[in-house]
């Protein structure tokens, strides 16, 4: 009997495991999707679904917490653009230049 209540644990463990590590992250934010002009008017970006196009040059991306992956670039796998301020009508990125850029739609 002791040996069905530990396999029961291990199995509801396993299953709690796969449902966290299936659960994805990635998807795009609803409100990070559209066109963004930066507040200067130097800078255009457009966010579909699977796209991040930054002056027309489309890559693809994807989200893991605040942070927005673009493809390869230089030494680094990813290119990291950070969400520092994000509602309806504002955007803050945080470029990998470490220089902030304010967008608005």
């Amino acid at each position: 009997m002791k040996t069905y209540a530990l396999t029961f644990i291990y199995l509801g463990c396993a299953c709690v495991l796969l449902i966290a590590a299936c659960h994805n992250n990635g998807q795009p934010n609803k409100k990070l999707q559209g066109s963004w002009k930066s507040k200067d008017g130097i800078t255009n970006l457009k966010i579909t679904d699977k796209q991040f196009t930054l002056d027309n040059e489309a890559e693809d991306y994807f989200l893991k917490g605040d942070t927005i992956f673009t493809s390869f670039e230089g030494n680094l796998p990813y290119t990291k653009f950070v969400i520092q301020k994000l509602d309806e009508k504002q955007l803050s990125l945080l470029f990998p230049d470490s220089v902030a850029v304010e967008f608005s739609r």
